[in-house]
């Protein structure tokens, strides 16, 4: 079940995957499926509860119908994110009965954000379930399952973020037999930011940082069986600041230098940032370190300095413009990427076309954009002056108009230079490799399967509508891994 294994959007697209290990055929083994919806970092905490289950006998499954535990880890961005959880547990609630004539017995959970915020609604609501946990439990799911096999309803959603980083299972090796390249690693949870339009500080809980100690234990285990590029996860994962071995409290830029140290780490990324945590450390980092990749998702929301207000966001136009200046000058190949949220309540059209203006400014490589949706329990959902839908689907299409065309502009501009690329799998077409740059794009390119593991130098020839393509560059450099185990 690795990071590529499922299909996860970037943070608050709710988009669903699941886990991608096949159970080997005449094994006893228990089986486990994970739907994963949202951001990345539920992706980590889906390979995180199949590493918890694992001592306890379980393997994961591609195939729902064959699982005896059922998981679906849930993120409450989007609207009617719980409304969608409820209907997939009334087709989930169809399977179980029919396992249960089969005389197969079915324990299905409902973990993550929607989790959190429901908590016992979700048992009242859909009996079917046998526990839920939220974000912050689940290191201790094989003792809430041995709590639901007695027959009790198991809802647990209390924070206790320090003690589920201290009892984190160690990553897995591939279960697929396949050696895993890339890999997101959490080192912070929780926002003390509080956008009125945001859920997340109600359901994942105040920024907590894991220390120095356990990040880089992870990291170089990570490393030691072959992972060639790690993604650093938190919801606002620049505000990192954590124990030192030496009792200091390290920033993100020191605690990248350290982990630049690690060998056969070639390849490192963070994301979500804010941009109140963008400090000069970290900044210099980009500037110093070749493992730190030319790529920062740096959401600022909207261009109106009255909606950034009412967002609570708690900086200007002017103040992200100066930031973008200064990352620019210390890295100038620097790709940006952000979130926009058109309707925000109150917005006008002259505060859309702040946006707009911004976004013209800027120049992205690329962009996540939303309408607003009102999220129960946040500031934002009452305040006045809600924007039409129909208001906000043309604004909407404005910008992503916008977005695309800056899109494909900066991959444009990327024909006929040269960049590494790490090569992850086979292409699309037979003879081809497929791989991602240094500014996140997937890379196309005729050459042999061998050269999958490995990072090499290649020229970009052509773009295509998702992907870019390219050829191996004239006497081109491959970057053998110095410590991975196959």
């Amino acid at each position: 079940m690795t990071e590529n294994s499922r299909s996860a959007d970037h943070a608050g697209d709710s988009q669903a995957g699941s886990a991608s290990a096949s159970v080997p055929e005449g094994t006893n083994a228990r089986r486990v499926f994970v739907k994963t919806y949202g951001c990345q970092m539920n992706v980590y905490d889906s390979e995180r509860m199949a590493d918890a289950l694992a001592p306890e006998g379980y393997e994961t499954t591609q195939a729902v119908e064959d699982a005896d535990l059922i998981i679906l880890n849930t993120c409450h961005i989007r609207e009617k994110a719980a409304e969608k959880i409820y209907s997939e547990l009334g087709r989930l609630r169809k399977l179980k009965d029919a396992r249960a004539e089969a005389g197969k017995a079915t324990m299905i959970g409902v973990a993550g954000c929607v989790a959190q915020a429901e908590g016992q609604e979700i048992s009242r609501r859909a009996p079917v379930v046998d526990l839920v946990f939220g974000p912050q439990t689940y290191h201790r799911l094989p003792e809430l399952l041995a709590r639901a096999g007695t027959g009790e309803a198991v809802v647990e959603t209390e924070f206790e973020i320090e003690e589920k980083f201290r009892h984190l299972a160690k990553p897995a090796a591939a279960r697929d037999g396949k050696r895993a390249l890339t890999a997101f690693l959490t080192v912070q949870e929780g926002c003390d930011k509080f956008c009125t339009f945001c859920v997340v500080p109600y359901t994942r809980g105040a920024e907590v940082s894991r220390s120095v100690e356990q990040i880089v234990g992870e990291a170089e285990r990570l490393a030691a069986r072959g992972v060639r590029e790690v993604t650093l996860l938190g919801q606002n994962v620049n505000a990192w600041h954590g124990e030192g071995a030496d009792g200091r409290t390290w920033g993100l830029g020191e605690l990248l230098r350290r982990l630049a140290e690690i060998e056969g780490l070639d390849r490192l990324r963070y994301t979500t940032s804010h941009p109140r945590d963008m400090d000069a450390e970290l900044i210099e980092a980009h500037r110093d370190l070749p493992q730190l990749m030319p790529y920062l998702h740096l959401p600022v929301q909207s261009g109106s300095d009255r909606i950034l207000k009412a967002m609570n966001r708690k900086h200007t136009r002017e103040a992200y413009f100066r930031l973008i200046d200064r990352i620019r000058e210390a890295r100038p190949d620097m790709a940006l990427s952000g979130d926009f949220i058109v309707g925000f309540p109150g917005e006008t059209d002259a505060d859309f076309r702040d946006t707009m203006d911004l976004v013209e400014r800027v120049g992205y490589a690329s962009a996540f954009s939303f309408k607003y949706s009102p999220r129960p329990g946040t500031p934002g959902a009452k305040l006045p002056d809600q924007v039409p839908d129909d208001v906000m689907t043309a604004r909407l299409h404005e910008l992503q108009d916008l977005i695309t065309r800056q899109q494909k502009a900066f991959n444009a501009s990327l024909v006929g230079s040269v960049c590494e690329v790490l090569f992850e799998k086979p292409g699309r077409n037979p003879g081809q490799v497929a791989g991602r740059s240094p500014f996140l794009q997937p890379v196309q390119v005729e050459a042999p399967e061998s050269l999958i593991g490995e990072i090499a130098t290649v020229e970009i020839t052509g773009t295509g509508s998702n992907s870019l393509f390219a050829r191996l560059a004239t006497g081109h450099n491959v970057k053998v891994a110095t410590s991975a185990s196959a």
